[in-house]
């Protein structure tokens, strides 16, 4: 028993911070970046300014880890997985790749998840590879009408 404790609380202290840190970290500096966006003048203002929704999201985020942190606490026992770092780094890689174009970036990001899982059937490739980013970008671009920026696949679509 006492063997157990000390497990837990060896080298826990670090590891146990880690996930809820990045997640704060991470809140704090898409805040700063929604601080820059254009404020709608009053007379054209239906609603909330285009920095109020991410905002209220990332508040909501640091609002739930805060309450995940203290109402139910990490105990570590094990190091954090190699595949969890692995998403992370495809995570650095979505982003360099989104600057080609977001479609791209988005097929690759599924396509590596579905190589992360192990998973070998082809149809959970296709699907979570393809269909998956297809059915993301019909769905932005059809029915709520946002455009992705320009990419080399989106001017194929956007002309």
């Amino acid at each position: 028993m006492d063997n157990e404790i000390n497990q837990y609380s060896k080298g826990s202290a670090i590891e146990s911070w880690l996930i809820p840190l990045i997640i704060i970290i991470f809140c704090g500096f898409t805040y700063w970046l929604t601080t820059g966006f254009d404020r709608m003048p009053p007379i054209l203002k239906r609603g909330i300014q285009p920095s109020d929704f991410p905002q209220l999201l990332v508040v909501l985020m640091v609002g739930l880890t805060a309450l995940f942190v203290w109402k139910d606490p990490i105990k570590v026992s094990e190091k954090i997985p190699t595949p969890t770092f692995i998403a992370l780094g495809m995570m650095l890689v979505f982003v360099l790749l989104v600057q080609l174009d977001f479609f791209f970036g988005l097929s690759i990001f599924c396509l590596g998840l579905t190589l992360l899982w192990k998973d070998r059937r082809w149809f959970t490739f296709i699907f979570v590879g393809l269909l998956v980013p297809l059915g993301v970008f019909f769905l932005f671009d059809q029915v709520f009408e946002v455009r992705f920026p320009r990419g080399f696949l989106t001017n194929i679509w956007y002309g």
